[in-house]
């Protein structure tokens, strides 16, 4: 899962940004709203974490030019201010969740999640595709019932393509998710992670169909 950390306190984006990609989300910073609007424009993120207080424009603008132009990702806003009556002002302009600071990691990365499971199908925990699974609380697959460990990189690939189960998900939005603003994946880095992959579900029930020209599908050796 790829996240959008905007913060403008660099102590704390740090920390924040290092206890999550420990938690194997992978995480772009920005440290101002104009930069993160126009990062917003042009890269899909699962999940926006937006503290208010923001140098060249506010969290609150960022928010709703986010919701104006029709972009419905799921936003958390991260703040000190406790106030009731901006809690409420945040969530009517479209935030998805209002988090006060400290908080504990714990607590934010369930709050993802949840906001993560009510974009998939069903919203449910428990996803499947024939007999590999992927349970949302843990983040863990596992194939005709023993888990399936993956190296991070592929992990992200398969999340992916298990969250958007049935539908094509294209090259450009695979790089998108597996790497972040630093890294620089070579043209072919996709297809190396497809072939692991395929290799670890020659087994499965479940398949990575390629489309030539259009992406890529997760689905059930049958259907084809």
């Amino acid at each position: 899962m790829k996240l959008l950390l905007i913060e403008d306190n660099p102590q704390l984006a740090h920390w924040l940004s290092s206890l999550l990609r420990e938690q194997d989300f992978v995480v772009d910073h920005v440290a101002d709203g104009d930069a993160a609007d126009r990062l917003l424009m042009q890269t899909r993120y699962d999940v926006v974490l937006l503290d208010l207080n923001l140098p060249q424009l506010s969290g609150k603008a960022v928010l709703r030019r986010l919701r104006e132009r029709g972009d419905a990702v799921p936003v958390i806003i991260l703040t000190a201010t406790a106030s009731l009556d901006q809690k409420v002002l945040c969530l009517e302009i479209g935030a998805d969740d209002y988090l006060v600071k400290p908080f504990e990691i714990r607590e934010l990365v369930a709050r993802i999640k949840v906001l993560v499971r009510r974009q998939t199908p069903g919203k449910a925990n428990d996803m499947a595709c024939g007999d590999l699974q992927y349970d949302l609380r843990t983040r863990q697959f596992t194939l005709a019932h023993e888990e399936l460990a993956l190296p991070p990189r592929e992990r992200t690939l398969l999340e992916t393509l298990m969250l958007k189960a049935g539908s094509t998900v294209s090259k450009q939005a695979l790089i998108d998710a597996m790497f972040g603003l630093d890294d620089e994946p070579s043209a072919d880095a996709v297809d190396i992670y497809i072939h692991r992959l395929r290799r670890k579900l020659e087994t499965s029930q479940a398949t990575i169909i390629t489309l030539r020209g259009v992406g890529y599908l997760l689905r059930t050796r049958q259907e084809h």
